[in-house]
Parts: C-alpha cells; sequence; structure tokens
C-alpha cells in the first residue's frame, strides 16, 4: 500500500486532529487495531493517534478534548463524527495489577512506543504527515503468514497484562491465524496474571471473540493454555466425554462444531457453546441400547449456566435469554404432536425464544457431524406447526384468558392471594387442551368448579392474605 493510499484512508476528522497536532509542533501517528484490519482489506474500527505532544498539550489544542486516561497519556479528542483516542508516546513500568502499568514515562521514540505493544501485528503505525508505515517488529509479515507473535519475550508481555492472553485467542480466531509456538507457550506461563482479569473483560473478550467467522479456534486456544480453567472449568469435563451413534464428535467438538455453525450473535453463540454443558454429568450407558444416554442434560445444563453468566457479569437479558436456549435446545417434535402440545410447548419456551431456538437447533443438528438433514425436516415441521397455531390466536398465558384475577375476586368476593394464580395457571391449561372454552361463562364455571373441589383448604389461604 502507498504513501498516497494510507492518507487517503485515514478519516478526515482524523486527519484534522492530526493537523492540529502538526501545527502545535507535534508530531503524530496511525496506530493499533486500525492499521492492522487496513493492512488486511478489512474496516477499520476505531482510529488512534500515537503523539509527541504531551498530554497538558493535546488538551490545550482541543476545545473539546477528554483526559480519560490522562495519567497514562490518554486524551480523547471529541470530533463530529467519532471520539479519538490520543497518547503521548510512551514507555512503561512494572504491572503489579496484571492489567495497567504502575507507571508510564514518555518517549520521543515512535519504535519506543510500538515497543510496548502486545502483538507484531498490532505495533505497526502510520505517519500522518507522510504516509510511512513503521514496522520495527515486522508484523506485516506476520500478518501476511497469518502468524500472531507477541512483541519480545512473549512471558513478559503476558505478564504485564493478564487481559493480553484472552486477546490472543480472540485474534486466533478474529484474524484467522495461528499462535506462534513461543507466544503460545508464554501464554500457558502467565495463568497467574490471567487470573487476575475482571470478569466483565472476560465477558467482553467472549462476546468480541463470538463475532468471529469460526470462535471454535479461540475457545480451543483458551482450553489448550489453560485459560478455561480459569474462566469457565464447568467446560472441561466435555473434552474427551464420548457421546452415542448420533455424534461423530464428543461433547467438546460438538459444542465447537455448534458453536461455528451458529448465526452471527453472540448472545446465541453463547447459548451453543453451554448447551451441552451438562452431558457429562448426566451420561448413562444403558444396557438395553448398548450406547451413552444424556436424560435431562438440558436440564442440568441450564443450573450450571445460570452461574457462569453470573460470574460474568453477563447482563439479566442476556443471562435469561442464554438459559432459557440450555434449558429448551432439546426439541422433540414429531408431526404426531397434537395443536395442544405444541401450544403447550410454545407457553414453556416463551414465543419471543422461538426464533432463536430455531436457530440454535438447526445450528446443534449441522454440529453433530452426521447427515444433518431429517434434524433439518423435523425443524421445519415444528416451525410450520407453530406457525399455524399462533394464527389461530389462542391463548398461550393467563394474560390471553378471557377473565383476569379482578373478575374472579368480583365473582368469588375474595381479596388477593395465591389461590388467583393457582386458579388462572388451571383455566390456562383448561383453555390449551380445548381453545373454545376460553370465554368468560365458561371459565367462572370452571373456577366454580375448581374452588368448590378444593374446599375449605383454598378459603383458608385467601383469608390468611
Amino acid at each position: 500500500m502507498g504513501i498516497t493510499d494510507w492518507l487517503e484512508q485515514i478519516p478526515p476528522d482524523v486527519r484534522e486532529v492530526a493537523g492540529r497536532l502538526a501545527e502545535g509542533g507535534h508530531k503524530s501517528w496511525i496506530v493499533g487495531g486500525c492499521v492492522r484490519d487496513a493492512l488486511l482489506g478489512r474496516p477499520a474500527g476505531d482510529w488512534d493517534l500515537a503523539t509527541s505532544a504531551k498530554p497538558e498539550q493535546v488538551l490545550k489544542l482541543f476545545r473539546r478534548a477528554i483526559p480519560t486516561g490522562i495519567e497514562h497519556g490518554t486524551i480523547t479528542v471529541v470530533t463530529p463524527r467519532r471520539h479519538v483516542e490520543v497518547t503521548t508516546l510512551r514507555g512503561e513500568t512494572t504491572y503489579t495489577d496484571g492489567r495497567r502499568p504502575d507507571a508510564v514515562h514518555f518517549v520521543d521514540d515512535i519504535v519506543a512506543d510500538l515497543a510496548r505493544r502486545d502483538f507484531t501485528v498490532n505495533a505497526i503505525a502510520v505517519d500522518t504527515a507522510t504516509g510511512i508505515l513503521v514496522d520495527p517488529f515486522q508484523g506485516q509479515i506476520d500478518l501476511a503468514s497469518r502468524t500472531l507473535r507477541a512483541v519480545g519475550r512473549a512471558e513478559e508481555r503476558f505478564a504485564e497484562d493478564g487481559l493480553r492472553c484472552l486477546r490472543a485467542a480472540r485474534f486466533v480466531a478474529t484474524l484467522e491465524c495461528t499462535l506462534d509456538p513461543a507466544t503460545e507457550s508464554g501464554i500457558a506461563s502467565a495463568l497467574a496474571t490471567y487470573a487476575k482479569v475482571s470478569p466483565e473483560r472476560v465477558r467482553d473478550e467472549w462476546m468480541k471473540t463470538m463475532k468471529a467467522r469460526s470462535p471454535s479456534r479461540a475457545f480451543n486456544v483458551m482450553r489448550t493454555s489453560g485459560m478455561l480453567g480459569v474462566t469457565c472449568p464447568e467446560l472441561l469435563p466435555s473434552f474427551g466425554c464420548v457421546q452415542n451413534i448420533h455424534h461423530a464428535y464428543d461433547v467438546w467438538g460438538h459444542a465447537m462444531a455448534c458453536l461455528d455453525a451458529s448465526p452471527l450473535d453472540p448472545v446465541i453463540r453463547v447459548a451453543a457453546l453451554l448447551h451441552d454443558i451438562g452431558k457429562p454429568k448426566s451420561r448413562a450407558f444403558s444396557d438395553k441400547t448398548q450406547d451413552f444416554t444424556f436424560y435431562d442434560h438440558e436440564q442440568i445444563g441450564a443450573e450450571i449456566a445460570g452461574p457462569i453468566l453470573k460470574r460474568l457479569r453477563f447482563s439479566n437479558d442476556d443471562h435469561a435469554r442464554i438459559v432459557d436456549l440450555v434449558r429448551h435446545h432439546l426439541v422433540c417434535w414429531e408431526p404426531s404432536w397434537s395443536d395442544s402440545a405444541v401450544r403447550r410447548w410454545v407457553k414453556r419456551v416463551g414465543k419471543s425464544r422461538l426464533e432463536d431456538l430455531y436457530a440454535l437447533c438447526l445450528a446443534d443438528a449441522a454440529g453433530k457431524g452426521r447427515d444433518p438433514r431429517p434434524e433439518y425436516a423435523r425443524i421445519s415441521g415444528l416451525r410450520e406447526h407453530v406457525q399455524r397455531v399462533l394464527a389461530e390466536n389462542h391463548a398461550l398465558t393467563t394474560r390471553d384468558l378471557a377473565i383476569d384475577g379482578h373478575a374472579l375476586m368480583a365473582a368469588f368476593g375474595r381479596g388477593p392471594g395465591p389461590w388467583l394464580r393457582e386458579v388462572l395457571d388451571a383455566l390456562l391449561e383448561t383453555v390449551l387442551d380445548d381453545p373454545g372454552r376460553n370465554e368468560s361463562a365458561s371459565l367462572l364455571a370452571a373456577a366454580r368448579e375448581l374452588l368448590a373441589g378444593q374446599g375449605d383448604k383454598t378459603v383458608k389461604k385467601s383469608d390468611e392474605i
């Protein structure tokens, strides 16, 4: 890529920031992932600048500047289109906390600044005045060979910042490259530092990894390097857990194949990663079939997945979505299912989860290493059956009933209490079997019959409220 090509790639507002620095007598370079991505022909994300200007000089040059990391030399310049991080050329001391340098010292040499970076492919800079590439660690060669190599000694880079271990795994997937052996060994030697990484940062790296074409590349690195044993040891028993005739892979291999076959939705992909996590605990050998069974593995898996997601600080919405998908991923639909059975299944799963569940089931089928077409046909049949049932617009929740709690309290002269939920749930069961009974007179009659059958027990419960 020529000088003109590089300068043309820099967005106008970023060039303006560089120009303002030059007017103040300071040099600047484009650094970071945007350089790497541009060399790969990928759209650049954030545009970051390194500069010879000291932080206080940067603050004076820009009206809209935020001292986001001034102690480490970083000022965020706000432009109409983006926030541009401008960081003074620096060297670093020790990393006591395994995440941030204890102190930094400013330098005048871009090569010295690049020497503190994690991987050679991220240690390339572009002079904003000339467009000349500065590549002292041969990052372009590593990009061409798709090799991920630490800058300098891998043990030192990873000991400085434990997050770099996880970034290495992510880059193996997102850049579709291979770890340099010395770099891979460096990860294993820095697990104590990696253990200091906050759960939130682990979660964020997982979610970024899920945007790769094959996230399994990263999770295999996490497993073999020991990172997974620190972050999510619950997944380790999956490796080597042999399955039955329906699977060509062990549980881990199936999870990896399912992960890669899932749609590019990070939440669904986390569900794919965890969907069979309950299999090692549920595996049993059947004398009848002379093969392994995994009864209730989906329920066991949901119970295991919940604490993992809580530990990694997933949002409440993502937590609920993933656990629901793990719990309901085993779909046993057959053409013989009645409409009532389908309504009950939709009630249990929830209409809002249907599309996610179909996607996970298709990936699950693709990840077994067997001919997936029979399962594809079954999932298609389920989808069509559900669509037909939903088009009839019958009640699926207590909110869809022709009467509500207020009507029941008025009809029977009782106050609020647990009896209301019991009666409404029972009425819904009636309507799921026979949608024609979803009218107020019929439901009131059914409620009266139910309450009469419960007798004094229900009266006493409601009176105590």
